[in-house]
């Protein structure tokens, strides 16, 4: 566990609104360059839920070496292999290694339940022709950012399939200045930041496109939902 302050919160703020991970210094400091380990911050109670058991390695005041003890003391298990995904269909098979276990979960029910079609599909590098549109996006990212190439694909893909630029929100905030609720037929989130409020979208007949992942080089693909009742 580890404690945050104002310092350490304004510098996750800034990171994000670049479009970076904000603890990617700290996995950086903990793991190095080696692969094959995951941390979770701040998900505590939510793996606990899951029924997922912790074991302290270490808390401040203790020496290095008794955490290492702990660490050395887990058994390896000879026969484990990956994990299965659970919550899988076959509209986001291809991509289920993108999508956070809580967000399969919620797609699962969705679609079983009838409430909502789901889509998936590479999405192309591509810039929207509105000059509005663009105007946006420089008051908001470099060009460089992550997120704005992610916010130009998708905009560009809503704006081939006659999708008007005014009745979208894109990642937090609309389009058109002054546009409420009931105005708003579509919501663009990158990095799963909103995903807490994609059923209050999704109930109100507004469609969720997800872009995944918001990097500045990996291929994109694009999660589309829409709600099967206005």
């Amino acid at each position: 566990m580890h404690t945050t302050d104002k310092r350490w919160t304004q510098q996750v703020v800034d990171v994000l609104f670049s479009g970076r991970d904000g603890h990617t210094p700290m996995r950086k400091a903990l793991r190095g360059n080696r692969r094959g380990i995951s941390f979770q911050f701040q998900e505590r109670q939510a793996l606990q839920d899951e029924g997922i058991d912790l074991l302290l390695l270490w808390k401040r005041g203790e020496p290095i070496a008794l955490a290492r003890q702990r660490l050395a003391a887990i058994a390896v298990d000879p026969a484990a292999g990956r994990a299965p995904r659970d919550h899988v269909l076959p509209a986001y098979e291809t991509i289920a290694d993108l999508l956070p276990r809580p967000v399969r979960i919620d797609l699962h029910r969705w679609s079983t339940e009838g409430s909502a079609i789901i889509t998936t599909f590479p999405l192309a590098d591509a810039q929207p022709r509105s000059t509005t549109v663009g105007e946006h996006m420089d008051g908001r990212w470099t060009i460089s950012s992550p997120l704005r190439r992610a916010a130009s694909g998708a905009l560009a893909h809503l704006e081939n399939t006659g999708h008007a630029p005014d009745r979208i929100v894109l990642h937090g905030q609309p389009l058109a200045h002054g546009a409420s609720d009931d105005t708003i037929d579509c919501f663009i989130d990158l990095h799963w930041r909103y995903w807490r409020s994609a059923h209050r979208y999704l109930e109100d007949g507004q469609e969720w496109f997800e872009v995944l992942p918001a990097t500045p080089r990996q291929p994109l693909h694009a999660l589309h939902i829409t709600p099967t009742r206005p």
